[in-house]
């Protein structure tokens, strides 16, 4: 699967268009992993239990986007991006969203 942020794909022609794809997952961090994130709050700096905790949120969502476009007849994933946002205030959404597509080498 080709994933790209750009409209297009260099050295290919896209043939044709299957529509918008995305992936979505919902995460939270546990409680022991909250705690701790908030005793690093304390003493500023990065917060790395919620970078890794992000990191692996978009990892899923970018798989999910993958297959939903698989799903669509698609070899390429056109003008991908993220979306997050806080569902409360122990839990974050990441969207991944594109448009399915099938391209072909350039001759």
């Amino acid at each position: 699967m080709i994933i790209v942020t750009t409209e297009t794909v260099p050295g290919c022609r896209v043939r044709e268009v299957r529509g918008p794809c995305f992936g979505a997952v919902v995460r939270s961090r546990g409680a022991v992993g909250n705690f701790t994130a908030g005793l690093r709050t304390l003493m500023g700096g990065e917060i790395s239990e919620y970078s890794q905790l992000i990191e692996e949120a978009r990892g899923q969502a970018l798989e999910r986007m993958a297959h939903h476009a698989t799903q669509l007849g698609a070899n390429a994933v056109l003008t991908m991006r993220f979306d997050s946002s806080a569902a409360d205030q122990n839990m974050m959404e990441v969207v991944a969203y594109g448009t399915a597509a099938f391209v072909e080498r350039e001759v």
